[in-house]
Order: C-alpha cells, then structure tokens, then sequence
C-alpha cells in the first residue's frame, strides 16, 4: 500500500486516507522534512535545523535517529516507502516512481499543466493539483523551516489558482468567473493580478464599463493608499479593454444595468433517492404566500443530504422561478476559509442582478435594502446553502412573497424560524427502503439483489447517511471486482476510517470534523464527553455526572449540541447520537489526556453504579448492598422514590448499565465491575433478562477472581450458577454452583453457603430431581436456623415444603410453607411471601384443594404485580391456569395463560410461551393431557 504523506492538510495518511500514527509532534515533523525532498539525500545538519530550528541543543542529533528508528517501525509493512541512511543524511525513498506525497502530485498537476497546449486540458490539471489542497499546509507542526515552508507553500497555492482563473478566461468563461472574483477582490484588494482577471471577466460578460470602473476605483486605491501606479500588466489589461471599446470610457454606466435572469443553481444530484416527504412540505410551501422558508436539520448533520435536497425540489420547480434562480455557497463549515461574510455574498447576489459595482452601497443595511428592491415582484428563488447561523443570512431574506428562499445549515436556525417565520425542515437518516433503493440505483439493481443479506448489512452499517451510502456505493462501483459482502466486512471492521476516500468531499469523518472544528472550546469538551459515554443514549441526569455539571447545565450544554445536528432528543426526553457521529465522537473522546478522560468515565460509571443500587434498594429493601466508594466529585444523585421509579429508571437505562459494566471491565476497574453484577441482579431477574443476566455475571465472576474477596468469588459463582440455571445450561450451572459451594466451606461463609444449597435445590427440581433437591434444601435451612436468620431460614422453609410437595408429601408441605409464610409477613418479605403463596398453591392444587389453590395464586399474583415481576407473575400465571381448568373454568384458565404467554414472549421466552401456546389448545380436550409448566422456586 503507498503511501500518502499529507503537506497540504493532515500530515500522514496512507494511499487509502486511513491516519498512520506516528506519534510525537516533532517525530512527524521528522517524516515531513524527509518528504518535501523525497528521492533526495536530506544532509543531517539540515534535518536537525529543519526540525529543530539553527540553535539545536547538542544531542539533537542522537534524539533525530530514536525518531527515524521509530519511524521505520510504524512504516513497516503499511507502504511501499523507506527511509535510508545515505551518506551524510537520510533520504524517503518510495517503490515505485508514482508521487507519494500529495505536495509531489499537486506540484506534479502544475507542471503538467504548464507544458500543455490544450486549455482544457491545463484546467483540468490546474483544479485537479488544487483540489489536493485540505486547509493550510503543514497543520500540527512547527518550527522555524516549517514556517517559512507554509508560507511558500501558500504563495505555490495562490498561483495555482490564479493560472486556473487565467486559463479559464482564455476560454471566455469570464461570465462564469464574476461572482468568484468579486469576492476575491475584496479579499485581496491590493492584488493586481486579481485585479486584471476581474477586468477580463467583466469585459467578457458584456460588462465592459463596470471593467473600467473597476480599474478607476483599484488604481485610485493605490495612488492613495500605496503612492504607486499600477503595474505594466495591468495596465495593458486596461488598454486592451480601451482598444476594443473606446466608447465605453467615455461611458457613464446605470449603477443597475439590464441582466439576464440569473441561473446559478450547480448540477442537482442523480439519481435522487427518497425525501418524498420533506419534497410534499417543500411543495406546500411554495403554494403559500409568503413563501420563505428554512431547510435547517434538526438532526440534519453533515452527510444528511440537506443540499441534494435543496437542489432536487430547485431543478424539479426551475420553471416557477423565471426570473432567476440564486445560490451562494455561505461556506459556514468550511475546512479551509471561515464562514463568508454577509457582505461578500450581498456584494456577489446584487452583482448577479446586474448592479454594477459603483452602485453596490457600503452600508450593509443598505445593500438588503436594494437587494430586496430589485426583486420585487419577482419570481426569483434563492438557494443560501451551508449557514452557519442566522445572523448570516438575515440580510438577504427577499421581502417579496413571489420569491422563495431555502437555507441550509447544521445549526437549528431558530432565529430565523421564529423572527422571520421560516419553516422548520428537519432531515433525519433516510428509512431502510430508501437505503436500498439508493444502492440499487448507484450500483444497478442486479448486483443488489445478488447479495441481500450483504445490502442489508451495508444499510445497517451506514444507519441511513446518505453520504455514508454514496461513499459505500462509490467504493463498490470503483471495485467491481470486490463482493458486496467483503465491503460489508470492511466497513464492520474499520468504522469511520473505511468511509474515508480521501478527498475532504467523500469523507464522512472529513465532513463530520468540520462541524466538530465550528464548535465552541466548551461544547467541544460536551461533545467528546459524549462520545466517551457508556451505551447508546444518555438521560439528563447522567449526562450531568457525565459533564459534572448541573442537570440545568447539562440541558443548555446538549441543546446547544442539538442545534449543531450532533445529537438529537428523543420524544420520552432521552438524548442519542447517530451511531456513525458517536464513532467520531468517540475517536475526538479517546485523544483526551488519559486523566481527564478517566475523571469523565469515573463519573459517569458512579453515578450508574450508584443510582443502581439505589434503585435495587427500591426493588429488595431486605436484600444487602454492596459495600461502595463514594461518588466521584460532581456526580448528581438521582432520587428514585419508589419501586415503579426504579423499575422505570433500570427499564430505561439498562442497556447503558450493561454498557458500564463492560467499560469498567475493560479498564481493569475490577469493584465497580462485581458491583455492576450485584445490583442488576433483582431487576434481571424479574424482567426475564436471562442472557443480558448471565452476561453481567460472567464479567462479576471475571473480576471477583482478579480481586482478594473470598466472599465476592463465592457471590459471583453463585449468581453465575442461578443464570446458568434460568438458561437449563445443566453442566455449566451444576459446576459453578458446586464451586461456590467448596469455597463458601473452605472460607467459612455458612450463609453464602446455604443460599448456594438453596440454589441448587431449585436447580434440581427444575431437572425434576426432587429428592436432590430436597436434600440440598433442607442443608440450606439447617445452616440458616444455626445462624438465626429468621428471613433465610423462610425461604429455605418453602423451598423444602416446594421439594416435598413434588415428592406427593402434601401434609409435610404444607407446614413447612405455611410456616415459612408467618415468618414472612412477620418481617414484611414481599417477595418472599409472594413465593410462598405460589408453593401454597401448588400444594393445594395437588391435594385436589382446586379453590383454595385458586384464593394462593392470585394472593401471589397481586404481590408480583404489586413488585412488577413479570418473570414470577408469568410462572404464577401458569400455574393459575391449572386449578382453573380442574374446576371446569376454561375461560378463566385460558385468560391466564394467554396473559403468561404474552409476558413469557416479552422476555424472549419461547419454549415457555409454545408450552402455554400448547395449555390453551389441550384446554377441554379429555383425552389430551395437558404438560404442567413447574415453576422454580426461589434460589
């Protein structure tokens, strides 16, 4: 793979523009000062003063050969270049005699270009050369030579542009170039060179006598400012316009001359895909009077398609807009100029109307004043593309209501919504149909339909960025060799980097850093907190730990990011950014200093670690706590005021919990790790969060080893074991469960050691060994009764009346659970109790006690219910059914289990949902029988 040694923008980049990191400032200064000269023997004295300026200190010399060692290590293998050790110096010699810099092609294109006779040849070559250019040159270094290098560089630039100007003049496309060269005029209006182009462009779009008042007005300038004359060429540029119009000296032009209706719209883009939405408002607003409306995106970030938009609807309606149609590139998130001046786009939009230069007034307010006259009446449309806010283009909104103007922008303009009564257009991500459907017309709908599952992954991968897909697209139509699959792969693999086809244009992450460059220092540091934030969407009070600031604070700090397009609100309040702008978010997030990155995710993982054991608290008031730090500084607790707000709050943020506990995992933070596993094990658990269970206990029982707790290691095999359980994984539960047992004995904790029996024996009647299970029970409440727990020894009381109950011993069952449900109404145990009562149940059901049965389950179902456990009030549901169905109450039987089945599928529960699928259709049928679903219980 060659190399691309960026001069003109970012500094290192291989041939497919993915960054090579070459570490250390200098050390990439090193690479660069080899680069400039590449082929050729750099001397070492001059590599030193090169980087480290004429005065280097005496071990420069031993400094600059650690930076190519390591130079050479981070080139190998990546490209076809080397750095050699010649005689007196070191040189960069590429494979190949390709240019490996884009300096050397750009330098390359030039000369090309000056020794070519055909014009439109030496355009083509001259805007080629000139498009290798990304912002200044040289960007992240510095030194003296740089310096001075930049500032060549910058004058090889300039010329560049000005041969691209004269070539396009010798091609009489001076009409073209008026607007381009009037700004460039006020920008350098000392410029001479400029100054003669703006005269020949004038001259050839029938403007002679604005061309001589140009030159007036320039050469005054001089005399007054300067004391000089212009020089020769200018001159003979003014003679020449004499020559062959003498009348026009003598000329006193109307400041507002006769023009043809403008058309300045650029190509629209084809094909064009979807929209058709957003196209139906753009209809109605133009059948309104009056018609001024904003395309600003809400979600509208860079990539977004608000310009294909604007452009699509303008081409298709050219026809309502006769008397002109207007666009001005306001380049508000440019890479390379700041935002255009209001003034400039005014002086180039009354300059396309045909007002003379000398007729343009100085005072802005006035320019909007005579901008707004000349249009009145008129049926003119104006495109204002790229505004970076509403002060920008407030002095050029028409007052006429036969006009229309569309504004494109990344910010919200909500100045220019309410204070002139723009329409607000958000554009979200494009839908998975549309996705497709651009594919398919970018690369032909026989090779998307070869490879379905491959399109499906792309649409997935781009999350419906248009310029995500265009850029898929391209790279596919460029390789047509490559399958649709293989791309998939590659864009899974490499992110961002892999929709970086190194032009600026074709970049996602290019485009996306240009919004992230216009921010503010503050709501930079915002944005790359956000990327470092645990899982996909943030509520405000995490992202106030997140920013350690006030919940108030954080509000302000996103909706300022919102207005930007970097993150949106969802309606129920929570924020969330487009996957592909969180990946960048997240590589901006990870340059932060490793302390200040580690202070942002301490603070964001306390507050999680926190609120959840708060909210576990709400869910088992009985249950302990983990012993915790105290929170980081600027963590905001989150009060959580009974068992529906932390169902709500665990629902909501679960996801992010588990994401937390991962990221924790991943920097070695092996409490917080265990912790995470114990306090979302309640909400686990009654949720049906099975899988989601097993791996938070997973990642507790990887931490509880690297930590010297024997308790914690005992806990974490134990509630891996009881996931397992959930799973019917017999092997791996049975194995991690006799674990925690054998460590519990040989560390002397009797009451791990007992809810360890208690776990199993709900493992072994769950594999309908129930004398297994009756054993280990009844160890459980030996163990529970020496220790004079009065809570653990009623569980492990129901847990033996459970066991018994199976074995047909309906009396000894019944005392034990009848016992266990006075000590758990002595200690206020809902939970327990509600397990109880489901024993109770059971046992009477058995003992053909149908209604009483009846009367327990639906005690225990409106516990459930009241602690929304919808995984025990589905077992409870089940088990309801049966006496129901004994007593002949089908109906009743079949309400209850059409409810289990509908909470066993909300948890992903299929085989327990067929087998209550099943109930309902043997339901009646005598000779059928109906397959009981035996609950397990508590562990």
């Amino acid at each position: 793979m060659t190399l691309l040694v960026r001069l003109l923008g970012e500094v290192v980049a291989d041939a497919d523009g993915r960054p090579i990191d070459l570490g250390a400032a200098r050390q990439r200064c090193v690479l660069t000062a080899l680069a400039i000269d590449t082929g050729r023997v750099v001397p070492l004295d001059r590599l030193v003063e090169r980087v480290w300026g004429p005065t280097a200190a005496p071990r420069a010399r031993a400094t600059l050969h650690g930076y190519i060692s390591r130079l050479r290590r981070a080139l190998a293998g990546t490209t076809d270049v080397a750095i050699l050790r010649r005689s007196g110096g070191y040189l960069l010699l590429p494979a190949t005699t390709e240019p490996v810099t884009d300096l050397h092609r750009f330098r390359e294109l030039r000369t090309r270009a000056r020794i070519t006779n055909d014009e439109s040849q030496v355009v083509q070559l001259l805007a080629t050369a000139l498009s290798w250019w990304r912002g200044d040159a040289l960007t992240g270094l510095d030194s003296t030579w740089i310096d001075a290098e930049r500032l060549q560089l910058h004058g090889e630039r300039l010329a560049a542009q000005h041969d691209l100007v004269d070539a396009r003049l010798r091609l009489r496309h001076g009409p073209d170039l008026v607007a381009e060269l009037s700004a460039r005029s006020v920008e350098q209006p000392f410029d001479e060179r400029v100054a003669g182009q703006y005269l020949k462009a004038l001259h050839q779009a029938g403007r002679t006598g604005d061309a001589l008042e140009h030159y007036r007005r320039f050469r005054k300038r001089l005399v007054e400012d300067l004391g000089a004359e212009p020089g020769t060429a200018l001159q003979a540029v003014h003679q020449s316009i004499l020559t062959t119009d003498p009348v026009a000296l003598r000329a006193s032009p109307d400041p507002v001359r006769v023009a043809a209706p403008p058309r300045q719209l650029p190509a629209p883009p084809s094909p064009f895909v979807g929209r058709s939405d957003e196209l139906d408002r753009l209809d109605a607003l133009a059948s309104r009077s009056p018609t001024t409306v904003a395309i600003s995106a809400m979600s509208g970030a860079g990539g977004i398609g608000k310009t294909w938009l604007a452009l699509h609807w303008a081409d298709r309606h050219a026809d309502r807009f006769p008397d002109g149609q207007l666009f001005v590139d306001l380049r508000g998130f440019s890479p390379e100029n700041a935002p255009m001046a209001p003034a400039v786009a005014m002086r180039g939009l009354l300059s396309a109307l045909g007002v003379a230069p000398e007729g343009i007034p100085v005072d802005t307010h006035a320019q909007s004043a005579l901008f707004r006259s000349l249009l009145v009446g008129k049926r003119v449309l104006l495109i204002l593309d790229n505004a970076a806010d509403t002060a920008q283009v407030s002095g050029m909104l028409p007052g006429s209501s036969s006009c229309m103007v569309l504004v494109t922008s990344r910010n919200r303009l909500a100045g220019l919504i309410t204070g002139h009564g723009a329409q607000h257009l958000p554009l979200d991500v494009l839908p998975g149909s549309d996705a497709r459907a651009l594919l398919a017309d970018r690369l032909g709908s026989d090779r998307v339909t070869a490879e379905p599952v491959a399109v499906d992954e792309l649409v997935e991968l781009c999350g419906g960025f248009p310029l995500a897909l265009s850029i898929v697209a391209g790279r596919a139509r460029t390789r047509p060799d490559l399958s649709l699959a293989a791309l998939a792969a590659e864009l899974r693999n490499l992110g961002l980097e892999a929709l970086d086809d190194g032009e600026p244009d074709a970049s996602l992450s290019a485009v996306l850093s240009w919004s992230y460059r216009a921010l503010t220092a503050d709501q930079a540091g915002t944005f790359e907190a956000l990327g470092l934030a645990p899982g996909p969407d943030l509520g405000l009070a995490a992202a106030a730990s997140l920013l350690g600031c006030s919940p108030a604070e954080a509000g302000k700090r996103l909706r300022e990011l919102e207005r930007a397009s970097l993150v949106h609100q969802e309606p129920h309040g929570r924020w969330r950014m487009h996957d592909l702008i969180r990946r960048y978010a997240a590589g901006v997030g990870h340059l932060l200093p490793p302390a200040g990155r580690n202070t942002i995710l301490r603070r964001v993982l306390d507050f999680y670690l926190h609120t959840a054991n708060a909210a576990d608290n709400r869910l088992y008031p009985l249950s302990a706590s983990p012993e915790l730090d105290p929170p980081s500084p600027g963590v905001q607790q989150h009060p959580l005021e009974d068992i529906p707000a932390a169902l709500a709050w665990f629902t909501a943020e679960h996801a992010n919990l588990m994401a937390a506990q991962q990221l924790a995992l991943e920097n070695g933070w092996h409490p917080a790790v265990w912790q995470f596993t114990w306090v979302l094990n309640t909400f686990q658990s009654r949720r049906g969060h099975r899988h989601d269970q097993l791996r938070a206990c997973q990642a507790g029982v990887a931490a509880a080893e690297r930590l010297s707790a024997p308790v914690r290691q005992v806990l974490a095999h134990r509630l891996l074991g009881r996931a397992y359980v959930e799973l019917d994984c017999r092997d791996e539960a049975t194995a991690h469960l006799h674990q925690a047992l054998e460590l519990a004995r040989r560390h002397g904790t009797r009451v791990v050691e007992a809810h360890t029996h208690r776990t199993l024996a709900s493992a072994w009647e769950r594999w309908d060994d129930h004398e297994r299970a009756l054993d280990h029970a009844t160890k459980a409440l030996e163990i529970h009764r020496v220790l004079d727990d009065p809570l653990g020894e009623a569980t492990a009381l129901n847990a033996v009346g459970w066991c018994a109950d199976q074995l047909g011993d309906h009396d000894a069952a019944r005392a034990h659970c009848s016992s266990a449900l006075e000590l758990f109404r002595r200690h206020n145990d809902l939970n327990g109790e509600a397990a109880t009562l489901d024993s109770l149940g059971s046992i009477d059901h058995h003992s053909g006690r149908h209604r009483q049965a009846v009367e327990n389950y639906r005690q225990s179902l409106a516990l459930y219910r009241r602690l929304e456990d919808i995984n025990e009030a589905a077992r409870t549901l089940t088990n309801l059914g049966h006496p129901h169905a004994s007593l002949g109450q089908d109906d009743l039987a079949r309400a209850a289990w059409q409810e289990a089945q509908e909470l066993f599928r909300q948890q992903g529960r299929t085989e327990d949902a067929s087998r209550t699928e099943h109930l309902q259709q043997a339901l009646g049928q005598p000779t059928a029988k109906a397959p009981e679903l035996v609950p397990v219980p508590p562990g």
